[in-house]
């Protein structure tokens, strides 16, 4: 048995970037806080455009609902002095949900021009778990590339596809999959949901 006093209160950093698919972000932070996981998000200003024109809560109010559940930072992609751009800052791992093309190029080639790229470089160099949701299509060579070089760096790439065994019916579906892979490649979960799991008929 796991006494709470036990569980692993480092947080997960979570970048979110100017990419669509503000949905996986949502889902992505909400489940880790429903399972009690700290977190600690950052957002460009371009995330936070796509944001308005996709969603229909505002970024403010779900950065207040995250908030109230007392486990939630949050620090703007210019605060390059946060905690979350220092190695010494100990993180569960991060995950740039979704993730721009522009994001994957920058941190593949070390450039950490902004928080969310320092937090990817520094989740790098000390080895700790980092997820990639990309999202672009179709997918250039160059967008290959970037993704295979941080793949080889020990990053997961995890695109937020629909599993069509499990008939997905809404995008919310898809985006609720996506947040649990990242909750199982980050240790976080130790298995898929049931009703998410393949089952051979």
């Amino acid at each position: 048995m796991t006494h709470p006093e036990d569980r692993d209160r480092r947080p997960v950093v979570v970048g979110i970037t100017g990419a669509s698919g503000s949905l996986i972000a949502l889902h992505t932070i909400s489940a880790l806080l429903d399972n009690d996981v700290p977190v600690v998000a950052s957002a460009s200003s371009a995330a936070r455009i796509v944001w308005k024109q996709e969603m229909q809560e505002s970024f403010g109010e779900v950065l207040e609902r995250w908030t109230d559940s007392g486990i939630f930072s949050y620090h703007g992609a210019s605060e390059i002095a946060a905690p979350i751009a220092s190695g010494t800052f100990s993180t569960r791992g991060m995950v740039l949900a979704p993730c721009s093309m522009a994001t994957v190029a920058a941190i593949s080639q070390g450039l950490a021009d902004n928080l969310i790229r320092r937090a990817a470089d520094v989740t790098i160099k000390e080895r700790r778990p980092l997820i990639i949701i990309p999202r672009e299509s179709p997918l250039s060579v160059i967008h290959l590339e970037n993704l295979t070089r941080l793949a080889a760096l020990g990053a997961t790439i995890i695109p937020p596809e629909p599993a069509f065994y499990l008939r997905h019916q809404t995008i919310e579906d898809v985006a609720e999959f996506a947040a649990q892979r990242t909750l199982l490649a980050l240790g976080v979960i130790s298995e898929l949901p049931v009703a998410m799991r393949y089952e051979s008929s």
